[in-house]
């Protein structure tokens, strides 16, 4: 996983380029009939139902644009919300408001939406040993926030990025010459290279599990594209050896019955890749 230094230098930079990709020169909408000494209180409003999300990278985005804004917080990141909820209210110069307004709303309008997905399916692996992971099907540049968002809704994080975990999946292990191949092979780099980095390795059916368990040191295999049957048997083969994962034809219909299989990770490009924006708004407090 990234560190805690990793993570704020992504969220830095993920505001200030959207800072800089929306203002540009400058808000020339509120320069134009806004005065500079003006002052203003908004409020963000919930006009949909689900898991609120973003709350604290808001008050990062409003304090990188002016630090003199004070932000009121009614609710917490992962409440449950509803229509007609206030969020938190922001107070402060009218300009600075309105310049932060897009980014707030663009980042918690996502955020929101996979807390509230994550929240789904986590709640449908209740009672289970199984816990929900995503992935790295993230919309470029903002894959933190995702990730953050997936935290917020209860589910945990699959590795960050390429650098933080070896992953041996099927391309791996077909261009370097087989399973067995390509974990010496990773072996070797990692004791060259001096790296501490756990090894994960892909399996498309049960023979490649057998062939995976030759090897020690694996952290974690995933099940790609298994039956339950099949998950079943693999759970079964590996036993105390290494973690589990299912990976493939994951939703909300089969999610529970591969959890009761006994793997210990279920992981779901959707929570990240197929979500419907919360729908938000800040509005001027008259």
């Amino acid at each position: 996983m990234i560190t805690q230094e990793q993570f704020d230098n992504e969220i830095r930079f993920i505001i200030s380029n959207a800072i800089r990709e929306d203002v540009g020169d400058g808000d020339h909408s509120s320069l134009a009939c806004i005065p500079e000494n003006a002052r203003g209180r908004a409020k963000l409003l919930v006009k949909d139902k689900g898991v609120i999300g973003g709350v604290n990278f808001a008050k990062k985005v409003f304090a990188y644009v002016d630090k003199s804004l004070k932000i009121e917080t009614l609710i917490e990141d992962g409440a449950e919300v509803t229509y007609g909820d206030i969020v938190m209210y922001v107070e402060g110069p009218s300009q600075s408001i309105l310049k932060a307004e897009r980014t707030v709303l663009n980042a918690m309008q996502r955020m929101s939406a996979i807390a509230t997905k994550t929240r789904m399916f986590v709640n449908l692996l209740k009672g289970t040993k199984t816990r929900i992971l995503d992935t790295r099907k993230t919309t470029p540049g903002i894959r933190v926030l995702e990730k953050w968002a997936v935290n917020i809704g209860g589910g945990e994080n699959h590795r960050f990025a390429l650098y933080d975990m070896i992953m041996l999946k099927d391309n791996h292990i077909d261009f370097a010459g087989g399973i067995t191949k390509a974990i010496e092979m990773t072996k070797h780099y990692l004791r060259e290279t001096e790296r501490d980095l756990k090894i994960m390795v892909e399996a498309r059916n049960l023979s490649e599990v057998e062939e995976i368990l030759k090897s020690d040191g694996i952290y974690r295999i995933l099940l790609d594209n298994f039956d339950y049957e099949d998950t079943r048997k693999a759970v079964k083969l590996i036993g105390d050896t290494c973690l589990t994962e299912s990976s493939g034809n994951i939703n909300e219909t089969t999610v529970r019955h591969y959890a009761e299989c006994g793997v210990n990770y279920i992981s779901c490009g959707a929570l990240t890749h197929s979500v419907h924006n919360m729908d938000l708004s800040l509005k001027a407090v008259k």
